[in-house]
């Protein structure tokens, strides 16, 4: 094994071990690097020190005309950054031979929503039936506030504050934000837990044996609300949540808000939720989302 191999080998038992990799994520930096290992062989690249601009950027080059597309190739290079950074803090590798190494640009495609109408029709289903409470309270809860689908199975009903309409939910990289809860969707959810009897530490949407909802489940639910709803979109859970914003910066124009309310991550860490002016979220929300009118406390 030639010390390249060896220094991947390392790298990817870092990312294991300390880093807490998932499995997903370790067999990604597994195949990007493999090929950039297979490359090294073919070049006679063996030790950290022969390593320059040019190898990377021919590397990439001979990907390109294999035909990966530029998100792959992108995904490449990150995963070369990444090893290589690591080479550096462990001595093996003296400057990074991908330093301003540009990958093509991917073109960017633009999510798919659900008009206002088709929202609204969406979320405005019956109640009847045995599971009718739950469905359109979680329907109302994902159009009503933006959430990702993993952070609506993870709710508590601790979570949730119907009286001042927030939930408190756990996002990305375990940053924490507060979201507005409109009208509509505090209307259902307080059915759902009055129907549920739900405790405080309890999943807001149970499955099977009263654990919380899988995200496949919600996934495949969705997809046969929307249908038995007249929508032949194809329907899923992040579509409610693109829709969400698109229809707030349509109606508001205000970019820094809606950002905020997504919990993006280029602009919401958890400390800045400690100095959020809720009154101004809330007055956004309140006048830009089409199911919010949120309750007057007093």
């Amino acid at each position: 094994m030639s010390a390249v191999d060896a220094g991947i080998e390392r790298f990817l038992e870092y990312l294991a071990v300390e880093r807490q990799a998932s499995p997903h994520t370790l067999s990604n930096y597994r195949r990007d690097l493999m090929t950039w290992q297979q490359y090294c062989q073919s070049q006679g690249l063996t030790d950290f020190s022969q390593l320059q601009f040019s190898h990377v950027q021919q590397y990439l080059a001979s990907e390109h005309r294999r035909g990966l597309a530029p998100k792959s190739l992108q995904r490449r290079l990150s995963a070369l950054r990444s090893a290589f950074k690591y080479a550096m803090k462990q001595g093996v590798l003296q400057s990074d031979p991908s330093t301003d190494l540009r990958a093509p640009k991917a073109p960017r495609k633009l999510p798919q929503v659900l008009d206002v109408d088709e929202a609204v029709r969406l979320v405005e289903l019956s109640t009847d039936g045995e599971l009718g409470l739950r469905d359109r309270a979680m329907l109302e809860l994902l159009y009503s506030s933006g959430l990702r689908v993993s952070e609506l199975c993870a709710l508590r009903w601790s979570d949730l504050d119907l009286n001042d309409c927030l939930v408190t939910v756990l996002g990305k990289g375990s940053k924490t934000r507060v979201v507005p809860v409109g009208s509509h969707a505090v209307k259902a959810l307080e059915a759902w837990h009055s129907a549920s009897a739900g405790v405080r530490t309890a999943p807001v949407f149970p499955g099977r044996g009263g654990s919380a909802l899988s995200t496949r489940a919600v996934q495949l639910r969705l997809r046969h609300l929307a249908q038995q709803q007249g929508i032949w979109k194809r329907v899923y859970p992040h579509l409610l949540r693109h829709s969400f914003a698109s229809h707030m910066l349509e109606s508001s124009g205000d970019l820094r808000s809606v950002q905020e309310l997504l919990g993006h991550a280029d602009i919401a860490t958890t400390q800045i939720y400690t100095h959020l002016d809720f009154q101004r979220l809330a007055t956004v929300y309140d006048a830009a989302h089409p199911r919010a009118k949120r309750k007057k406390s007093g």
